[in-house]
């Protein structure tokens, strides 16, 4: 009987015992686990040959996970900075000799440019990955923004010449059908998506309040 006796001190030897590294995700986020999940066209009963659904999945996250936008475009001589169209300014026109393409400011919007054919999900199905299974809230979705640095100012004037635009980390909160356009909330350094007091941004930012 003796054997099955256990110490009296046992919570402290558990938690002196040093298992390993673990896969567990142990930082907080206000995104669910699934909006990371890349689309995978692939049958859920594995053919022979094929990789199983799950791997397939696991491979692409990894792989989506090494790409930057900011990286990408710069690669093919983009500057992020400059695809915001600005206030045109009569008065600081660069010579022609001091400028590579045109001396015309950039005026058309990234709407005019934007197609959706090859997109992988619609607007819903992306909103929909903030839903998780057994609760009635929608959390926000991961995603970049190409954003001001300065918020005031890209409030009152976003084609300000003085504002600078970079790709920020941003949670989706939700999408307007009429106008196309993604409501979007900027990270804080965790990564969170908070209010002002602090707590998660949930359903849009919709509250009983309004």
């Amino acid at each position: 009987v003796t054997k099955f006796k256990m110490p009296e001190n046992v919570r402290s030897l558990l938690d002196k015992q040093v298992v390993g590294p673990s896969t567990e995700t142990l930082t907080e986020s206000d995104f669910p686990v699934q909006s990371f999940k890349p689309k995978v066209q692939m049958p859920f009963k594995r053919l022979p040959g094929q990789n199983p659904r799950k791997v397939e999945e696991e491979r692409r996250r990894r792989l989506y996970l090494t790409f930057d936008i900011a990286e990408l475009l710069a690669s093919k001589g983009i500057d992020s900075n400059q695809l915001m169209p600005r206030h045109y300014d009569p008065d600081n026109i660069p010579p022609i000799e001091e400028t590579k393409d045109s001396v015309f400011p950039i005026y058309l919007p990234l709407k005019v440019f934007d197609n959706d054919e090859y997109d992988c999900r619609t607007p819903e199905e992306w909103m929909s990955l903030g839903l998780e299974p057994g609760s009635s809230d929608r959390k926000p979705v991961p995603g970049k923004a190409l954003l001001p640095t300065d918020d005031v100012l890209g409030h009152e004037d976003p084609k300000s010449q003085e504002l600078i635009y970079e790709w920020i980390d941003v949670g989706v909160l939700d999408y307007d059908k009429e106008t196309e356009l993604y409501l979007v909330h900027k990270t804080d350094k965790k990564g969170l998506v908070r209010d002002e007091k602090g707590r998660p941004i949930l359903n849009g930012g919709i509250t009983p309040e309004g």
